[in-house]
Formats: C-alpha cells, structure tokens, sequence
C-alpha cells in the first residue's frame, strides 16, 4: 500500500454517453459492486465503462460461438454429383475475438479490484459498524 496515495473522489460515476443500453447495465452492476465493497470513486468512470463494454462484448461474441460454432469450412472439393470430396475446416475467428475480449475485461476487472486475486492484495479499511448503542454496550 502506497500511505501517500492521492485520495480518489467518493461517489457512483456516471454512464458515459457512447455505451450502449447493455453496457449501461453492466456498468451499474459494476458500480453497485464496487459501492458494496466501499471504494466507488467518479475518478474511475472510464476503467469501469471500458470493463463493462469488454464485458458486453463478451456476452455479444460468445452468442455468436453459439450460434455458429467454433469452427467452419472454409474451402470444399466436390464431385460431379456434389458430393464433398475434401472439407478445410477453420477456426471460427468470432473465438479469437471472444477470448481477447475476456483477457481484456479480466485485466480490468483485476485493476478495478474485482478478482479474488486482485482483493487479496490491497488492504481496505473495515466499515463501521452504524449501531450507536454497540460501544455504550461495550461492543
């Protein structure tokens, strides 16, 4: 931990206006997210609108792998009665797309601190507990 860290802005940033409707949903989930763990900043809107459009994409490219599948014929042979003689079978490029997509939102999500490896290397001071009687309880 860096003790002389510029302190970031609170608060919950707002959508930039080029994400689309479903990046815009994810980017709220993201910001409720990072809200209930306690280091929502408006200095972070970008990292966290490039996470969510990653994200979106991901969903977009995987429904394309879906639909088309992880592979297809990219040249064929034929006989004079059409039946195939040789197939070239091909990677569908949609699956490079998707998997650079996912490296691309893991990175983020990770610089945003929301991978199980990212939290465990930073130290977040613990909420206070907001029950006023608890310390006259002796709690």
């Amino acid at each position: 931990m860096n003790p002389d860290e510029p302190e970031a802005p609170k608060g919950a940033p707002d959508a930039p206006l080029w994400l689309s409707s479903r990046a815009t949903e994810i980017f709220a989930g993201l910001c409720a997210t990072i809200d209930a763990m306690g280091y929502l900043s408006t200095a972070d809107q970008h990292v966290i609108a490039q996470a969510a459009s990653r994200l979106e994409e991901v969903e977009i490219t995987t429904a394309m792998v879906e639909d088309g599948g992880r592979t297809y014929v990219s040249a064929a042979d034929y006989d004079a009665e059409g039946r195939v003689l040789s197939q070239m079978m091909r990677s569908n490029p949609i699956v490079a797309q998707r998997s650079e997509a996912m490296r691309h939102a893991h990175a983020l999500l990770s610089e945003l601190g929301l991978t199980p490896a990212a939290r465990s290397k930073v130290s977040a001071g613990k909420k206070g507990d907001d029950n006023p009687f608890k310390a006259l309880m002796g709690g």
